[in-house]
């Protein structure tokens, strides 16, 4: 079975994260913002929770849907992931979960990697951007689809800030900027265009852990260049992507 802080069981729960991180999430709980040790604290395990999944579990995960409304918070404000219902094992000998012909993008805008409307496969990488997505909400306060300086997704906005030296901008000004940097720049490693380039599970986990140094970060957002990989598989076609939630 899956123990730790991995599945929402039979628990008092006070919400969701986002229901805490804004006031215009669907049962908000109004009250005192999430402080900094709380949001560091919660990433720490929705990121343990992540390698357990992709790296420790019987059967290798691919949640899918990961985002912080999937997040549920216990009454100590402890991480646990729910809401499995896209969640699909990986077989051994391969390294993504491919949709079912003409399932088109399964999952919510602004969580989403780029190469997900090429390929329609699951994978660790996948994960791991939506990941990327949940740190910026976390650190900046934002929704990663949010209309802010003539960008429509939180990520650009933060990755412009970072090319401008001016990351630190991006962040809550209700919280610390204590460590603030580290998030933002495994945020940004994390949300790379480029699938082999983001961090795994477990280097997110010791990453905040603080016993691995911050990611390097390219000075400016990469081009998204898709290359298919020796023995991949063609996906299904792209031309429904209304799956995808918005």
């Amino acid at each position: 079975m899956m123990d730790r802080s991995i599945a929402a069981r039979t628990n008092i729960f006070a919400g969701s994260l986002d229901q805490h991180l804004f006031s215009s999430a669907p049962g908000s709980r109004p009250g005192q913002p999430l402080g900094w040790e709380l949001r560091y604290s919660i990433v720490q395990g929705v990121a343990s929770a992540l390698h357990y999944l992709h790296d420790q579990f019987d059967q290798r995960v691919v949640h899918r849907d990961l985002k912080a409304s999937n997040i549920m918070l216990d009454a100590a404000f402890t991480a646990r992931l729910g809401d499995f219902g896209l969640a699909r094992t990986i077989e051994t000998d391969k390294t993504s979960y491919m949709e079912e012909a003409g399932g088109g993008v399964h999952g919510t805008v602004g969580y989403i990697t780029p190469e997900c409307y090429h390929t329609e496969k699951a994978t660790r990488e996948s994960d791991v951007y939506a990941f990327g997505a949940v740190l910026l909400e976390v650190v900046c306060g934002r929704r990663p689809r949010c209309d802010i300086d003539g960008f429509h997704f939180l990520v650009d906005w933060v990755w412009r800030l970072h090319r401008d030296g001016r990351a630190l901008e991006a962040v809550d000004p209700s919280l610390d900027e204590d460590d603030a940097e580290r998030l933002l720049m495994l945020s940004l490693a994390c949300s790379h265009p480029t699938p082999a380039e983001r961090p795994k599970a477990q280097a997110i986990s010791q990453i905040l852990l603080r016993s691995m140094p911050r990611p390097a970060v390219p000075p400016f957002k990469p081009s998204f260049v898709w290359r298919r990989t020796e023995g991949s598989t063609p996906c299904p076609q792209r031309r429904d992507r209304r799956r995808a939630r918005s």
